[in-house]
């Protein structure tokens, strides 16, 4: 098969060339099958960073080991789903987990509170244990849309999670797009993004944006190099078209910014 070469002639937004530390793009993976994988990394690899096997899919998939091969052969890291952790946090079974996560090829580890089961002192022991062998993505937000979004407790357990040895933070927007840094109709919470951006180095949060809306709002926020996670398999290319202007919603705003100064700092 002939190698395909992504075109020049026009001029677009630079992306920093993988393995990168920002414009990360975060892929749900709700349970692929091998054949699918396959497909998928063959015409996406380039543009995934990592790809968190779902809630506690992992578990249950008994193509998982081969799955796991396939994103790491191409240079895809992945990640368990963070419900998956809480359960054997509440089992106490997380060093059952690591070890069965290290013999499998898993390189990142999502640690997430959506069971609210653990105290902040918890959540952080959890995190200094994980980033022992695993990069660790902490989650942030409720799941729960009847609770109440305060700024101030998000950037509090943020600065927690990364002194307890957290790499990511992932702001919390389900698969929905409705919860976290979305209200009820999948609005942005800007004044909350603002917020972060005050406190926060943005780029080591990855922000869930599942609906083509939201992507485009964080582009247009952020720039091209903006961490943007739950994004479905087949949403990557249009993605990726978000990020470089070559799609209506950003053509005019990307051109506008085609220097990376503009991106989220």
């Amino acid at each position: 098969m002939q190698m395909w070469e992504q075109p020049q002639f026009l001029d677009l937004p630079s992306r920093d060339a993988k393995p990168r530390r920002r414009g990360l793009t975060h892929v749900l993976d709700k349970g692929l099958d091998l054949a699918r994988t396959e497909a998928f990394v063959g015409q996406c690899a380039h543009l995934v960073d990592i790809v968190k096997i779902g809630w506690g899919i992992g578990y249950v998939d008994s193509t998982l080991p081969a799955r796991i091969r396939v994103y790491r052969e191409a240079d895809v890291s992945v990640s368990l789903g963070g419900t998956l952790v809480e359960v054997c946090a509440m089992q106490d079974r997380v060093l059952e987990l690591r070890d069965w996560a290290l013999s499998l090829g898993v390189t990142v580890m999502e640690v997430s509170n959506g069971l609210h089961l653990l105290d902040p002192q918890s959540k952080s022991a959890l995190i200094r244990l994980l980033s022992e062998d695993f990069t660790v993505a902490a989650e942030v937000g409720d799941k729960d849309p009847s609770l109440p979004v305060v700024a101030d407790k998000w950037i509090e357990e943020m600065e927690r999670d990364l002194e307890a040895g957290a790499t990511w933070l992932v702001a919390e927007g389900r698969e929905s797009g409705t919860v976290g840094i979305y209200s009820a109709d999948g609005g942005v919470r800007a004044d909350l993004v603002e917020s972060l951006a005050d406190r926060i180095t943005l780029e080591r949060i990855i922000f869930e944006a599942p609906l083509k809306a939201q992507q485009t709002w964080f582009i247009e926020r952020g720039g091209p190099q903006v961490n943007l996670g739950n994004i479905a398999p087949e949403d990557v290319l249009p993605l990726e078209t978000l990020r470089l202007g070559l799609r209506a919603d950003t053509a005019v705003s990307v051109a506008a910014m085609i220097t990376p100064e503009r991106a989220l700092q």
